[in-house]
């Protein structure tokens, strides 16, 4: 049994096949990002999930893509993690970009990942290249969930919000500023909880206020992370991740401005993971 894992910080879709392609099962998780969550967490949430025990000492391969895993020590705490829960596999661990990249493409392009967080890489057509450092959600990963519900915070706080919008804002999330405080800054995987706020957003996407936010997000992330890349303008670009699906038309909107061609948009990349291993096996 082969199992696939598309992991982010919120989520991690599993797929198991056979050998000759055949999915066996589907399965779903909360994310595994090892750069985020402690050792003992990561065991629990594979465990808690029935199905994926359940076919435990079935899996003879692992091929596992996921946030967090760009660096060698997040690397090996989750390699400790799986090994031992799934003791005859032999085990892959990729970064979440390569997944991008491997389910859409194999042609030279630009791909970026718009979920929980961001990145964007260049595909030469065998080897991924990025020019810089992502240094997580603090800093970096413009135009992600983390990103916007940051965003939505401080305006509603500053009181830069419209009064309607901050109305029903309110009425969909606890604000209290000690609560936010509380998880921000002494519970586990505060950029899971921002990115819940850009549920909102998007939900609310048409009013004048969340397309000033969603234009000036994806805007930075053009300019910081695409037009890095001296060839943006000659290759196609393609988007991973659930805000990229949903903000799509907002993308298409600056990909015209800045002369730039949309590949593919997909909001789960675990089906195209799938043919690229089955083709390789």
């Amino acid at each position: 049994m082969i199992l696939i894992a598309d992991s982010g910080s919120t989520k991690t879709n599993w797929i198991a096949i056979d050998t000759n392609g055949n999915e066996l099962f589907k399965a779903n998780t909360k994310g595994l990002n090892p750069a985020v969550f402690s050792e003992q967490i990561l065991t629990n949430r594979i465990k808690d999930c029935k199905t994926l025990i359940s076919s435990q000492n079935e899996v003879d391969v692992i091929h596992f893509y996921g946030a967090g895993c760009g660096t060698k020590t997040p690397k090996v705490i989750l390699h400790n993690v799986l090994i031992n829960i799934f003791p005859n596999a032999k085990i892959h661990i990729k970064e979440d970009t390569l997944a991008a990249v491997n389910s859409v493409t194999t042609e030279p392009a630009i791909v970026c990942i718009l979920g929980t967080g961001s990145n964007c890489s260049f595909f030469d057509g065998k080897k991924t290249h990025q020019k810089i450092a992502s240094l997580g959600y603090s800093v970096m990963d413009d135009a992600s969930g983390n990103y916007f519900g940051r965003i939505l915070l401080r305006d509603y706080f500053f009181h830069k919000m419209p009064t309607e919008f901050a109305t029903n804002f309110a009425k969909n999330y606890n604000l209290d500023a000690d609560d936010i405080k509380k998880h921000l800054y002494k519970k586990e995987n505060p950029n899971t909880y921002l990115a819940n706020f850009s549920h909102f957003l998007v939900q609310n996407k048409n009013s004048k206020y969340a397309q000033n936010v969603i234009l000036t997000g994806i805007r930075l992330f053009i300019k910081n992370q695409i037009l890095q890349f001296k060839n943006c303008t000659d290759l196609p670009i393609h988007f991973i991740g659930s805000l990229a699906f949903f903000l799509q038309d907002e993308i298409k909107i600056l990909f015209k401005e800045y002369n730039l061609k949309l590949g593919k948009i997909e909001r789960h990349p675990i089906n195209g993971l799938v043919n690229y291993h089955f083709k390789r096996k």
